[in-house]
């Protein structure tokens, strides 16, 4: 099944990215794990969802009876040596993160098949994608409390060396919480496992290998060039991800991901009060900001990116206290 690109006049949304990963092929190997057990250790009792790169399965730690997600890697990366040594890896250094609004990956495993797993806690929730989908565009009141939160996990993961990558609503999960303000707690998933594709074409020039890792339609102007990147990339995801929370659209047009990312190269980011007049004037600044084109032109770090979305409501007094220190 072929995906028609967005329109001119509505880039790629996270309804129009759902619709692309519901068109993938699935896998018969991979899609029917159920009641297999991995490493000796894992029961596995259903499939949760799957995407371009991995399917999700819910399983049982046999050892400690504590319900997991098992993250199934899909067969053509699994069977490429170089793909696999890289998740290896990256899931190496991920296993580090210790914070509330980061998911943490617990294990790696293989078998013989080959098959390459990962697994990381059970949240309970919905992807902050699939919520902008049954909601619509986010009030600041209700969007500025995740983008907080999402804030601090990227700020810890920074603080280990750690850039995510591939920072969007798919990879950020949203989970009830009665501990969080506002019931939701924002967690950050897939650290160092950003999806790796191949290249259009019209932008292999834009990058020294013609592989793009990360999802283009929020990618920083450095990361498709190819370049080295740091936390200041992961700024401008968030960037582009809080203008679409915000919209229900992306800031820059094109009829394909490939389109959006030449324009990112070349033009200036859609205002967010052009779209959504009603959201405060701030608000417009600090996401224009983020998506400066040069690293330097941007916030500097996490902690000042929330520091300026928590200055936006100030005067209520909740939003500050959210984005302090744990």
């Amino acid at each position: 099944m072929e995906v028609a690109p967005a329109p001119s006049n509505g880039p790629s949304t996270a309804k129009a990215r759902a619709i692309e990963r519901a068109a993938e092929p699935l896998d018969p190997l991979y899609t029917s794990l159920t009641g297999q057990t991995l490493g000796d250790r894992y029961l596995i009792s259903r499939r949760l969802g799957e995407g371009g790169m991995s399917y999700v399965y819910l399983a049982r730690d046999l050892g400690s009876g504590r319900e997991l997600a098992v993250k199934v890697l899909s067969p053509r990366l699994s069977r490429d040596p170089g793909s696999v040594e890289r998740l290896r890896r990256e899931a190496a250094i991920a296993m580090r993160l210790d914070h509330p609004n980061v998911c943490r990956i617990l294990g790696f495993g293989e078998t013989a098949h080959p098959l390459i797993y990962l697994v990381m806690p059970y949240l309970a929730g919905e992807p902050l994608s699939d919520h902008e989908i049954r909601r619509g565009p986010l009030p600041a009141t209700d969007g500025i409390p995740l983008l907080l939160q999402i804030c601090r996990g990227l700020e810890h993961a920074h603080g280990l060396h750690i850039v995510h990558r591939d920072l969007k609503p798919e990879n950020v999960m949203l989970v009830p919480d009665r501990d969080v303000p506002g019931g939701t707690r924002a967690v950050v998933m897939d650290f160092g496992l950003a999806k790796e594709r191949t290249a259009e074409p019209e932008v292999v020039k834009l990058t020294q290998t013609g592989i793009v890792l990360g999802t283009p339609e929020f990618m920083s102007p450095e990361q498709i060039r190819g370049k080295p990147l740091d936390g200041r990339s992961d700024v401008y995801a968030v960037g582009v991800l809080a203008f679409e929370l915000f919209t229900g659209r992306l800031p820059f047009a094109g009829k394909t991901p490939q389109e959006m990312m030449l324009a990112r190269l070349k033009g200036e980011p859609l205002r967010l009060r052009a779209v959504r007049p009603e959201l405060p004037a701030k608000l417009e600044e600090v996401i224009a900001k983020s998506l400066a084109p040069e690293p330097a032109e941007r916030h500097q770090s996490m902690d000042e990116l929330g520091a300026s979305l928590a200055s936006i409501t100030a005067t209520t007094g909740v939003f500050g206290r959210l984005f302090g220190r744990r």
